[in-house]
């Protein structure tokens, strides 16, 4: 898988088709909005048959990640967690593999809207916000100029219409100077990177890298399409 490198505030960046972010200078990986539990979250309060192996596939997806690029710091950007009470229903094997991750690198857990309650204190760090030289890493974007921005919370995608036929994809959005990750987690969902509450956040020209099977292409916001559009 082919990672595509790009800027943001003057520092290299990659955007890895897995739907990550590697900062190779610093050796730190970025993931927003794993929201893990989510499936047994459904299935205890709405009553919805999902499968209940999404915090399985995430985290198989971010262990793949760490062996492949061997971090310093992993930067969990909010809502790692679907709830309050994720972390006690986690099962065995999934806490296993997080106590085993945890082990391997410096993990930042970055508070976001669902996870106010922190993990567990030998699982790493937790924090609002995160400053490292040129770049902030916080859950959710602020309204202004934002110079170094990273932040996740609104799992955009961007809808397109390929060979006559409608598609979404998770996408990474930037104009340089901030950006916004995709949802990492298996069952997060996405919002239109057209959407209003996404296009105010970028008031000239933005970018989406729109993340495929094994690689990032990258794409002006004018060739994205409205979700009602699709066909």
């Amino acid at each position: 898988m082919m990672p595509f490198e790009f800027t943001c505030a003057g520092e290299r960046l990659q955007a890895l088709p897995a739907g990550a972010l590697h900062w190779p200078a610093k050796r730190l990986l970025a993931v927003a909005d794993l929201h893990l539990e989510k499936g047994s979250s459904y299935a205890v309060s709405a009553h919805k048959l999902l499968p209940r192996h999404d915090t399985r596939q995430t985290l198989a997806m971010l262990t793949a990640l760490v062996d492949g690029l061997a971090p310093q710091t992993v930067v969990c950007l909010g809502d790692s967690f679907h709830d309050r009470q994720a972390v006690e229903r986690l099962p065995d094997t999934e806490r296993g593999q997080i106590e085993r991750l945890t082990a391997r690198a410096r993990f930042v857990w970055i508070a976001g809207n669902h996870d106010p309650a922190p993990p567990p204190t030998s699982w790493g760090d937790v924090a609002e916000e995160i400053n490292d030289g040129p770049l902030v890493f916080r859950h959710e974007a602020r309204f202004g100029p934002a110079s170094g921005e990273i932040s996740g919370h609104f799992h955009p995608v961007a809808a397109l219409t390929v060979r006559g036929r409608g598609m979404r994809r998770r996408c990474f959005l930037t104009d340089g100077h901030r950006l916004i990750l995709p949802a990492f987690g298996a069952y997060a969902g996405g919002l239109n990177a057209l959407d209003p509450a996404i296009a105010q956040l970028f008031p000239d020209d933005y970018d989406a890298l729109v993340v495929g099977r094994d690689t990032v292409r990258r794409l002006s916001w004018r060739q994205l399409r409205p979700d009602w559009t699709l066909g």
